[in-house]
Parts: C-alpha cells; sequence; structure tokens
C-alpha cells in the first residue's frame, strides 16, 4: 500500500476522541449513569446516517435508564466484559461478541448494567433519526423528543 494510500484511509482511532460523560436526564435519573463514557465514533468518522458510539461502563454504572425508541433501531455488541441486559421481562448476561437487537417501536425497555468489578465496554449502533424519534421510559416518569428534549410525562 502507497503513502497516498494510507492517507486516504479512513480508519478512526477511538483513543484520541473526547470522551462524553454528559447526560440530559434529569435528576435523580442521571445518578445511574454517572461512571458511563460514549466516543462518537460515526460522528467522527463524518456519518451522518446512522449513529454508533463507543460505550465504556465503569463498575455500577447503567448504559442509560431503561428505554424505547419509536423511530430507532438500535443494535448493541459487547467488546469487553460483562453486562447484564435488563429488558421488560427479562435480564440476560451478556459478555464479548455477544449481541443484542431492538427494533424501532418495539415497546420492550432495555438498558445494560455493569454489576462486575471491572470496566466494560461494548458498540452501540443506531438509526440517527432525531426528527421523528421519541424516546419512553417505562421506569421513571420521563420522556423524550427532539422538539421536547427530557421532561416528565404529560
Amino acid at each position: 500500500m502507497t503513502d497516498a494510500e494510507k492517507a486516504a484511509m479512513p480508519k478512526i482511532h477511538p483513543e484520541t476522541l473526547p470522551a462524553v460523560t454528559q447526560t440530559g436526564y434529569l435528576p435523580p435519573h442521571n445518578v445511574p449513569v454517572q461512571g458511563r463514557s460514549r466516543t462518537l465514533i460515526a460522528a467522527a468518522g463524518g456519518l451522518t446516517q446512522f449513529g454508533a458510539n463507543l460505550v465504556t461502563l465503569a463498575p455500577g454504572a447503567w448504559s442509560s435508564q431503561r428505554h424505547w425508541h419509536t423511530a430507532e433501531d438500535e443494535l448493541v455488541v459487547v467488546l469487553t466484559g460483562t453486562l447484564i441486559l435488563v429488558e421488560n421481562s427479562c435480564e440476560t448476561a451478556m459478555h464479548p461478541g455477544d449481541i443484542a437487537a431492538f427494533k424501532a417501536g418495539a415497546a420492550n425497555g432495555h438498558h445494560l448494567q455493569n454489576r462486575s468489578a471491572a470496566a466494560a465496554s461494548f458498540l452501540a449502533i443506531g438509526t440517527d433519526n432525531p426528527e421523528t424519534d421519541q424516546c419512553h421510559y417505562p421506569d421513571i416518569d420521563m420522556f423524550w423528543s427532539e422538539a421536547t428534549g427530557f421532561t416528565t410525562k404529560p
């Protein structure tokens, strides 16, 4: 491979990107996600049709509040550590290489929890439809849309 070909390669180096640790969750619902950091992989590559984030959860941290989207498909791939997938009706241990998929509009509230003593990471990929998406949080009095941001349920 020539130097010009190497320079044109769209390789992304996640370790050089900033980690996002803030959340828009209203108190006290922001507390369980403390210890979560996200690296915005798709955005770093200039992609606009879907999102892809490299997410690391410290011991005890949650990926999010349990939620489901009206207009966003989601896919998660566990990369390191052990995570617990919490859904409407069950909990499932997830290990490196395990994959979970969530179809837009399916009212199956879900999130990942790190109940281990070590950090764990996963790749989260989803369609990016903020103009039409709404996010519902079945365990707490919260709702999200681009028009409203995070609010209590009407």
